[in-house]
């Protein structure tokens, strides 16, 4: 009896201390979702994050009942480390370590009320929230760029390679009687974040060892790139044939999706093959 009392008053603790932190969270949680639905936001998979870190934590529940809490003293030193964290974050105004901080929290709360056990069972769900935080504009800019010039150099290369005489000047590909133009948007860092998020969650599913599992989420990066290089090659052949005014709109869009859809596919076989060859 005096156990089951201990027991509900350490729930009561941990609802309480949850509902200061979102309380504290407050300002974080309006940058991340004023990311999410951003117009072309590179993060619209955001909200999605910690849905899926609840549903795989909530898929572990059985698992999770049958561990006894035993509090870590690392708990309170962990909780302390994401607190100040947060605090130098909010002082200099950096939002994006202070997505980083709620991680820290909330390990350390698990320690502290639950133990290193329970923090291992969801080292994952947690660890996947990584994928909420939007990164700070300056890098989001660079990444762009380098991925836009890699993006047309490929799609340059296909394009001669298969008969559609181009160069490539910078970020624009001068064909005959056309010209793509890579903006940002297309340079595909909206896929590769995805599809690393995606290639994660894969390798977590995947059953089979360690390296595998290292290489089906490292195949995520490769995969996103040469998928998005093909997206410019099908619109530069549109534009080539029919027109650049064909290229806008509804097929830019589509093409988007479609590309997703065949990275999608390409990870889900590469996991299938995986884990044939392990078994």
């Amino acid at each position: 009896m005096n156990h089951q009392k201990v027991l509900i008053r350490s729930q009561f603790k941990e609802i309480y201390v949850v509902i200061l932190l979102l309380i504290a969270f407050v300002p974080v949680l309006i940058w991340m979702s004023d990311r999410w639905f951003a117009e072309d936001s590179y993060y619209s998979h955001g909200i999605l994050v910690p849905i899926v870190s609840f549903l795989l934590v909530f898929r572990k529940k059985k698992a999770l009942e049958r561990i006894l809490p035993e509090p870590s003293p690392w708990g309170l030193r962990v909780f302390l480390l994401g607190i100040i964290l947060y605090w130098a974050s909010a002082l200099w105004h950096v939002y994006f370590t202070s997505g980083f901080s709620l991680l820290i929290i909330i390990a350390g709360l698990v320690l502290h009320f639950h133990g290193e056990r329970t923090l291992r069972e969801i080292a994952f769900p947690l660890s996947f929230l990584v994928f909420m935080v939007p990164l700070p504009i300056i890098v989001v800019a660079s990444v762009c760029f380098k991925l836009k010039i890699l993006a047309a150099y490929l799609a340059t290369f296909i394009l001669n390679l298969i008969g559609y005489p181009c160069v490539q000047l910078s970020s624009l590909i001068k064909m005959r009687h056309s010209y793509v133009l890579i903006e940002d948007s297309c340079g595909g860092l909206r896929s590769l974040i995805s599809l690393t998020a995606l290639g994660s969650l894969f390798a977590y599913q995947l059953r089979s060892g360690l390296r595998n599992k290292l290489v089906l989420f490292i195949s995520a990066i490769p995969i996103a790139v040469i998928i998005n290089s093909f997206r410019i090659v099908f619109l530069a052949i549109v534009g080539e044939t029919w027109g650049t005014d064909y290229t806008q709109g509804t097929l830019h869009s589509f093409s988007g999706s479609l590309v997703f859809a065949f990275a999608f596919l390409i990870m889900l076989a590469l996991k299938k093959i995986l884990e044939r060859r392990n078994g």
